[in-house]
């Protein structure tokens, strides 16, 4: 079990953009994907409310925090509530703005957590 303490500790370590990429690694290495049953449920999503075709075509987007709005603790608040980043990590991606808070979601996940990150009075983009 010590192992297994250990390795979940380093995981708690990893930046947002190196969990991303561990797990498009382990995705390729297993042939699973992290977010399979929301992709099942993100095209009935879009064809029922009715997009635009460009979007409807795309089905992953990255959320790009773009400023905090003058806000930075509230905005730090709530990137480490959808990230689960720790303090630290958090600060410095708000304070790195231009930054991805989250990549590879699907189109309402990526609404969410924008309007999310809004409220608390940062600018946001998605693409």
């Amino acid at each position: 079990m010590a192992d297994l303490n250990a390795l979940v500790d380093q995981l708690s370590e990893l930046t947002v953009l190196e969990a991303a990429d561990l797990a498009k690694l382990l995705e390729e290495k297993w042939g699973v994907s992290a977010a399979a049953a929301v992709a099942v449920a993100g095209p009935a999503a879009g064809g029922a409310g009715g997009g635009a075709a460009a979007e409807e075509a795309k089905d992953e987007f990255d959320v790009i925090l773009t400023g905090d709005g003058g806000k930075k603790i509230n905005v730090i608040k709530e990137v480490r509530a959808i990230t689960q980043l720790g303090l630290t990590e958090a600060k410095a991606l708000v304070e790195g703005a231009p930054k991805a808070v989250k990549e590879g979601v699907n189109k309402e996940e990526a609404e969410k957590i924008k309007a999310q990150l809004e409220a608390a009075g940062a600018t946001v983009e998605l693409k």
